[in-house]
């Protein structure tokens, strides 16, 4: 099945807004791949560099500016990678983009975070959502998962990721995290049940993609 025929699902999300939840839904109800941090072990080994370095990069403002690289012009081979003495933080995100680049080409899936909406701009049938809701039903949805034990505890961790976060993603690209203007579809998720956005959803692909 080549790209013409792919579909691919992008999802956004506030900390704690039950982003991966829709996205392992959508990807379940729909037949197709799911990709979250999956990714960052795939495009570390592809990359030759420790998942544990990858898992420190995670959706972070880079650490240092040097060498800045335009993202705008497509992205070289992971021979690069490879080839590189010293992977920064540039780099990294290069190989995760190849890497993403990739497999909406191999087959459709659904991708949390890691920018993909803007990585997949160019691709023909690509669906980009974010995923918001009120601090106080994340703070919720955080604890009831064991994130956090405590409603301050939640709060600070929900505030301090969706920074880190908006930073990376506005360092990355020429848009901004969050803004409606960013995304094709963005869902309060307080407001529905995961089911019924998955419905929404999967009627809008049905309709915009024929499928």
């Amino acid at each position: 099945m080549g790209q013409e025929k792919n579909y691919v699902i992008t999802i956004g999300r506030q900390f704690g807004s039950g982003g991966r939840e829709l996205g392992k839904l959508l990807a379940d109800t729909l037949g197709i791949a799911y990709y979250d941090k999956e990714l960052l072990c795939e495009a570390a080994k592809q990359a030759g560099v420790s998942k544990e370095f990858f898992e420190k990069s995670d959706e972070r403002f880079p650490s240092f500016l040097s060498g800045m690289l335009s993202f705008n012009m497509g992205y070289n081979p992971m021979s690069f990678y490879a080839a590189s003495t010293s992977i920064s933080d540039d780099s990294i995100y290069r190989a995760q983009s190849d890497f993403i680049l990739s497999i909406a080409r191999k087959e459709s899936c659904v991708i949390v975070g890691r920018s993909a909406d803007y990585i997949l701009r160019e691709h023909p049938r690509c669906l980009k959502l974010f995923i918001h809701a009120p601090i106080e039903d994340c703070i919720r949805r955080i604890m009831k998962r064991g994130d956090k034990t405590t409603a301050e505890q939640a709060r600070t961790l929900a505030e301090k990721t969706n920074k880190l976060r908006s930073h990376y993603y506005n360092f990355y690209t020429d848009k901004k995290w969050g803004d409606a203007a960013s995304y094709d579809l963005t869902f309060d998720s307080s407001l529905l049940p995961m089911e019924s956005i998955v419905a929404i959803v999967k009627e809008y692909i049905t309709r915009r993609f024929g499928i």
